[in-house]
């Protein structure tokens, strides 16, 4: 049986004992949830992306974006192993904006100003 998507963070799950594709699904599944759970990312208006970012480095793309983030506004950028990598969000997914100190919420509208904490 193929895997089948969660609607929530996009993970994939049901493959049968010893089906073929199990190895790079949960690889794709465990870099999923280190890049988006207790998402804190560096900066939220940056048009393009930074010159030496570390393994690890997050931020949300934002509108006019040029570079590797060109075309992906609201998405999230992961630096994973040297290559950046994009999560959309879905309603209601919180962010830490580490650069304002505060905390943003993804609505249909996109994300939140923030609320100061």
């Amino acid at each position: 049986m193929p895997a089948t998507t969660d609607p929530n963070l996009g993970l994939s799950y049901g493959w049968t004992t010893g089906e073929s594709g199990w190895g790079s699904g949960m690889d794709a599944n465990l870099k999923r949830l280190g890049a988006l759970l207790g998402l804190s990312v560096k900066d939220r208006d940056l048009t393009t992306p930074p010159a030496s970012p570390a393994n690890g480095d997050r931020y949300i793309i934002p509108a006019g974006a040029s570079g590797a983030w060109a075309g992906k506004t609201n998405q999230i950028a992961v630096r994973v192993a040297g290559v950046w990598e994009y999560y959309s969000p879905s309603i209601g997914w919180l962010a830490f904006v580490e650069d304002e100190n505060v905390l943003a919420v993804y609505k249909s509208s996109g994300w939140s100003v923030g609320v100061s904490i």
